[in-house]
């Protein structure tokens, strides 16, 4: 059976691939530019990430979350102390986020408490309700009216107000 094919038709192949025949002894400027490159930009390039790259696994440092320290609030800043000020501005935008965070997740607690318990979630969702609103009524009273550019100055100004306003109405009713 394998020995009956007709060698006219089915021809044996090739035992070995052709060689190139090159038409002139000038070396191919497409492999001349491609080994410069390699050369030059790609093989340092790579080599430095490489060094790199073992620099920092044998010094891996494993982040969670920045530890800051307190810092002074606003008020207790010196006059001119320009430092004071600034870090008493970071401090409060990190406040700011941190209350903003926590008005979410009890947010977050509400809609799956009421998602969970269905129609009998008045009575079921009260604790957590009533959480979410002591936390937003805290945050309104904060941060509320302050407008896109707030800071901890215009939030100090504010509770200046609002102290003022508290004192007049002590002063009425008196």
């Amino acid at each position: 059976m394998p020995g009956d094919w007709d060698k006219d038709v089915y021809q044996q192949p090739a035992s070995r691939t052709p060689v190139v025949d090159k038409q002139t002894g000038l070396p191919n400027p497409a492999v001349i530019v491609s080994k410069l490159f390699h050369y030059t930009v790609d093989l340092p390039v790579t080599t430095f990430r490489e060094w790199v790259e073992r620099q920092q696994k044998k010094h891996t440092f494993y982040y969670y979350h920045q530890n800051f320290r307190r810092v002074p609030d606003l008020i207790d800043c010196q006059l001119g102390d320009y430092l004071c000020y600034y870090e008493a501005e970071m401090q409060w935008r990190r406040d700011y986020k941190v209350d903003q965070e926590i008005v979410k997740i009890l947010q977050e607690r509400l809609r799956a408490c009421h998602q969970r318990e269905g129609e009998s979630h008045v009575q079921n969702c009260a604790k957590e309700l009533e959480q979410f609103k002591e936390a937003a009524k805290g945050y309104q009273s904060r941060y509320g009216d302050l407008g896109a550019y707030a800071s901890a100055r215009k939030c100090l100004m504010k509770q200046k107000h609002r102290m003022i306003e508290e004192r007049e109405k002590e002063k009425g009713e008196a």
